[in-house]
């Protein structure tokens, strides 16, 4: 029943076969849809984080925004240039992580890595959370239940990502290009509305005003702030193996292209606020704003104004795909260098990294619940977590010029060298002026360094005790064994159990634990067990509590003792029935179950099963 369930939510599953072919991989115009879909959709929010800033000192400082603007931009060319040259050096994916771990530090390398592994679930979660306040910006009875929208969001994304890497990015299709189609409209018709006259100049400032009070602090706040639209320009570099070959060109070209795209749209959309003089208001998003200005309020410009927000409320809800798309390949590379847990190198049926998805999104869900689903409250963590990688990675692209071209190594580092500059002063200005904002990055991230440093730990020595040495390469060589069977009550799987123990060897134990409910009965067993078995001891441990468990490996305990005293096994046999249908499973109290974890703690004993198949 569960398999059922499973292939009708995610698909039936692929073969192995499939994973190596062109056809599991993605085209340039697949790519753009899966892995732009968070920095394309930070123009909803990101210009509007810089109005925020500007308008809490005065409404007259929104045509800062304009040169603030040009400086995002002057970044965004810095880091699209540094990324194509990640993409170069490192087609394998990776992107900071594998930067940072090669060129700087392993310890580097994690800070990236963990960075990028919190940024990622920010991503997810300021995504959705976005796009659920675009819809109740366009269906105002809704805005309480922004949270639940958003964790709805969230599941549906996740069990899209399941199904595989075709069918997420076709289900992306429409929404990116959607977005991306009905915001250059927006902008192409708002210049044109400008340009003819038709859209009044409302600028609450003219460009060069003297604003009082304001302050470099504040214009590098709004900066960082804007800069959180840059978010996402990594994750191409992360998911090189995804493209169809050839994987570093059509890698490099869906970057620039998106960059372009990016680009236009926030330059444009923070003009627009500018020349209409628009306000941030708690209900409805600046975007919105926007929208029914240059749209007008005519049964057509409603509807575009629909169709826009549409559009706008699906790419956020979506954007969080990025996310779905680069977490769990840089769970992979971590976990291949034995940092993460191996079960993130595991594929599922559907040739998808499902521990990575399913990790990811229980993240989301946690950050969307503590955070009562604020968009503004996530964004400063969301910089932080971006921003250190952003830094570690252009830092360790301009080690990567030295050592490969250490006579020129500065002309082609020099890009690398102005972005590090920037992330960097970012970085600076994040941890003086909003350190209240985003501490709570700092414990998070070195709570999973230190967790990193014990996953390492554990499978090196996991390694250091399997490995066979030739000088000390030793065979443990027993006398014989001895098998100890545990029985609640005599059925027939006890008694099948009792009967193949005996053709394995004639020491043969039954252990039953007689609790103050089973007294009664404790009689009756005895005699039905010597009836059928009197060749075989069976040992009655009377216990005084309901619980069989640590009677049972007490006595485990001892005769494992005992066993090794003599040179010989133990084997621990414990029958159990299987169910015909595996729902049934549910109506059992699954002691085996319970036994057997209590029991694989102890050394020397062989754990074994004996399974009585119900035909009903």
């Amino acid at each position: 029943m569960f398999t059922k369930i499973k292939n009708v939510l995610l698909g039936s599953p692929l073969k192995s076969d499939d994973e190596s072919g062109e056809n599991h991989l993605l085209g340039k115009s697949q790519a753009l849809a899966m892995l732009s879909s968070d920095a394309l959709s930070s123009i909803a929010y990101g210009p509007e984080q810089v109005i925020l800033v500007l308008t809490a000192l005065s409404v007259g400082a929104i045509w800062w925004s304009l040169p603030i603007g040009i400086g995002v931009i002057i970044l965004l060319i810095s880091l699209t240039i540094s990324y194509s040259q990640v993409i170069h050096a490192y087609p394998s994916g990776g992107g900071a992580y594998m930067v940072s771990t090669e060129n700087l530090s392993p310890s580097l390398g994690l800070l990236a890595g963990g960075s990028l592994l919190i940024d990622y679930m920010l991503t997810v979660a300021v995504s959705v959370s976005s796009g659920a306040d675009a819809i109740t910006s366009a269906f105002p009875d809704l805005h309480p239940y922004n949270v639940h929208i958003s964790i709805i969001l969230v599941l549906i994304l996740m069990l899209m990502n399941l199904r595989g890497l075709q069918e997420s990015a076709s289900a992306l299709f429409i929404p990116v290009y959607l977005f991306i189609a009905s915001t250059l409209f927006l902008l192409i018709f708002g210049l044109f509305k400008i340009a003819t006259g038709q859209l009044d100049y409302s600028a609450t400032a003219h460009v060069g005003q003297h604003i009082s009070g304001l302050t470099i602090v504040l214009l590098l706040r709004a900066f960082t702030s804007g800069s959180a639209s840059l978010t996402g320009v990594e994750a191409i570099s992360n998911a090189v193996p995804f493209f169809k070959t050839p994987k570093t060109k059509n890698a490099i070209q869906t970057l620039i292209t998106m960059s372009i795209i990016l680009g236009f749209m926030f330059v444009g959309i923070t003009f627009l606020n500018y020349w209409l003089g628009i306000l941030p208001s708690s209900h409805v998003t600046i975007l919105a704003q926007i929208a029914k200005k240059v749209f007008g309020s005519s049964i057509i410009g409603r509807i575009l104004f629909y169709i826009f927000q549409l559009a706008t409320a699906l790419i956020l809800a979506v954007a969080a795909n990025t996310g779905f798309s680069a977490f769990p390949i840089l769970s992979f590379n971590m976990a291949k260098n034995k940092y993460m847990p191996h079960l993130y190198l595991e594929k599922g049926a559907r040739l998808g990294y499902s521990n990575g998805i399913i990790t990811l999104a229980l993240g989301a869900i946690i950050l969307l619940i503590a955070s009562n689903g604020s968009t503004e409250g996530l964004i400063p963590l969301y910089t932080i977590g971006v921003f250190i990688p952003f830094a570690l990675a252009q830092t360790g692209m301009v080690l990567y010029w030295k050592k490969q071209s250490p006579q020129h190594f500065l002309k082609k580092a020099a890009t690398n060298l102005i972005g590090a500059l920037i992330c960097y002063s970012i970085i600076a200005i994040l941890l003086i002026f909003r350190l209240a904002a985003i501490w709570p990055f700092f414990p998070i991230i070195g709570i999973l360094m230190v967790m990193f440093y014990a996953i390492k730990r554990h499978y090196t020595n996991v390694a250091k005790q399997l490995r066979i040495q030739e000088s000390e390469a030793r065979a443990v060589h027993y006398k014989g064994n001895r098998v100890l069977v545990l029985i609640g009550n005599l059925t027939q799987a006890s008694v099948e159990a009792i009967s193949y123990a005996q053709s394995l060897t004639p020491h043969v134990t039954a252990l039953h634990v007689s609790t103050s409910e089973t007294k009664e009965k404790d009689d009756e067993l005895q005699e039905d067990f010597k009836r059928e078995f009197p060749d075989v001891q069976l040992v009655n441990i009377v216990t005084s509590y309901r619980d069989v468990i640590k009677p049972t490996v007490d006595y485990v305990s001892q005769a494992s003792q005992e066993a090794r005293d003599h040179q010989e096994t133990l084997t621990v046999l414990i029958p159990q029935f299987v169910p015909k249908k595996s729902w049934q499973n549910l109506l059992h109290n699954q002691m085996s179950l319970r036994l057997k974890y209590y029991l694989r703690w102890h050394e020397d004993i062989v754990i074994a099963s004996y399974s009585f198949h119900l035909k009903d």
